[in-house]
């Protein structure tokens, strides 16, 4: 009985915890994306920022009860932005990573995906080896196999990716040696370049390079093993200045409810075709 009653207290101090956490008034919050990272943001010919993160973001406003503006942001300089204070949250599909975590908190993840390539139909790495395999960072042998294979592929080659990517880290770390590694301040800078022949391949993360490929099935592929953890991280949550709590636990009761209720898994559907969205 006792241990029945000391539950239901537990439980009841939860929900006012939660009660208090969304009760909050936190004024207009700030959220800063790069709004040319299709299907996770996007501007319109308009001006208006839409995609997978700003229908998150005005879902999370409800529930947390805060009102909200996404304003564009390069991404280069997007987490010293926020560190500085220019805005609330970074929400522009942000790995979690150690090295970032030094600077900043995270919330809860929100997408959980694989880095990959993407390579001209007919060019000399047409297709890549791997055949879409996944391999984890923690499986050394994996790894290992997989990098020698790319190494080959690679050899002479030059690969675009965006500056200050977790996919720059994995280039510069892996195949660099062997590669050119060509950085670029945007995603859609490393496409074009790859249309017009002045790189090999792209790496990013799958669900943006799948978003870019069903549009160019004719000229490009999306090929090769795909790779996980290590220094690409643990998946995406909004980024936030460090030493706010209150916050974060408004983010994180959101987005853990809408994980649950599968409000999550919907708008992953919606924009990626897939579900991208994290396990409780």
């Amino acid at each position: 009985m006792m241990r029945k009653r000391l539950s239901t207290l537990s439980a009841g101090m939860l929900l006012l915890a939660s009660a208090l956490v969304q009760a909050k008034d936190f004024g207009t919050l700030k959220f800063a994306t790069e709004a040319a990272y299709p299907p996770f943001n996007q501007s319109t010919p308009s001006g208006k920022i839409v995609g997978y993160e700003p229908d998150m973001v005005a879902e999370l406003a409800k529930r947390a009860g805060f009102k909200y503006e996404i304003v564009a942001q390069k991404w280069s300089g997007m987490i010293p932005g926020l560190v500085d204070g220019k805005y609330d949250a970074v929400i522009d599909a942000v790995t979690v990573t150690p090295k970032r975590q030094e600077v900043v908190d995270f919330t809860h993840q929100y997408t959980v995906s694989v880095s990959g390539f993407v390579t001209m139909k007919g060019s000399a790495v047409d297709t890549l080896p791997g055949n879409g395999e996944v391999v984890k960072a923690d499986d050394a042998a994996a790894m290992t196999k997989a990098i020698d294979a790319l190494k080959e592929k690679f050899k002479g080659k030059t690969i675009a990716v965006q500056v200050a990517t977790i996919q720059a880290d994995f280039l510069n770390k892996y195949l660099a040696d062997v590669a050119t590694i060509r950085t670029y301040q945007s995603g859609p800078e490393t496409f074009a370049d790859l249309l017009n022949g002045r790189v090999d391949a792209v790496m990013a993360s799958r669900t943006n390079l799948n978003a870019y490929v069903e549009k160019h099935l004719d000229s490009v592929n999306s090929t090769g093993y795909g790779f996980v953890g290590g220094v690409l991280g643990q998946g995406s949550a909004i980024a936030i200045r460090k030493n706010n709590p209150e916050l974060k636990a408004a983010l994180d009761t959101a987005l853990v409810s809408m994980i649950k209720d599968g409000t999550l898994k919907q708008l992953s559907q919606k924009w990626f075709g897939e579900n991208v969205a994290p396990a409780e």
